[in-house]
């Protein structure tokens, strides 16, 4: 299934913490438009599969975004190419403000002129946000906390977004909203990415969905398909 060009590509991609391969050669496109979500079981390299992305940690095989290889491109430098990552645990500054977190994702743009309008859509998104502007990042709950996490990344404009666990620790009613939140963003033109422990709503809004287990792709297939299959229905989506 396409919907346009492939965005992100990963060819026989490998990692390994010292002795331990956490991702063992596994391949898969994520096209233009797409948001395609890696489930699993804790330790099935999903995690250390978007940190290869982002530059986070040494890997072998072939990354690449938009046609470029990724291989000797700098973290940093991969948030410019168009890549925002929301990462697990939400990573956002609790000693600064809402309005600085978000001040600090538009450090690779250019564009000023565009920053109100980008706030504002962030604002708008999560209204909760616009209300808690001066609060500093820490005293913030859990769901806004990862609501800013999210509005963040928008920030950045990337043509793509790397989601790393945003359900974790939310309750059920803030899960529910951010992945709304989600299917709102991609439809408005960002590519997604997504892991998630909550397979059953990640493969509800995900156009593809690949199951790894202990560093393989063992399944793979649309959000629908997946979400029938009864092999991931007993071990992903409590039978």
């Amino acid at each position: 299934m396409s919907q346009g060009n492939v965005l992100l590509s990963i060819r026989d991609l490998t990692i390994s913490y010292g002795n331990i391969m956490a991702v063992k050669g596994i391949s898969f496109d994520v096209y233009e438009g797409e948001i395609v979500t890696l489930i699993g079981a804790n330790g099935a390299g999903k995690s250390s599969t978007l940190r290869g992305v982002s530059g986070l940690i040494p890997y072998k095989g072939v990354i690449t975004f938009q046609g470029q290889d990724m291989k000797s491109i700098p973290a940093d430098k991969i948030v410019a190419m168009g890549i925002a990552q929301v990462p697990e645990g939400r990573g956002i500054f609790g000693n600064l403000t809402v309005l600085e977190n978000l001040k600090l994702a538009t450090w690779s743009r250019k564009d000023k002129h565009e920053f109100p309008k980008d706030y504002q859509r962030v604002f708008d998104i999560f209204p909760r946000l616009s209300e808690r502007q001066g609060q500093l990042g820490g005293t913030l709950s859990g769901g806004e906390q990862q609501m800013l996490a999210v509005g963040r990344a928008l920030m950045s404009r990337g043509k793509m977004m790397l989601l790393d666990e945003p359900s974790m620790g939310l309750a059920p009613v803030l899960v529910r909203e951010i992945f709304s939140v989600l299917r709102e963003i991609n439809q408005a033109g960002t590519t997604i990415l997504l892991v998630e422990q909550n397979a059953n709503m990640a493969l509800r809004i995900a156009s593809r969905g690949y199951v790894l287990e202990t560093g393989v792709i063992a399944h793979t297939g649309t959000g629908q398909k997946l979400l029938g299959d009864p092999r991931v229905k007993e071990a992903y989506l409590g039978g």
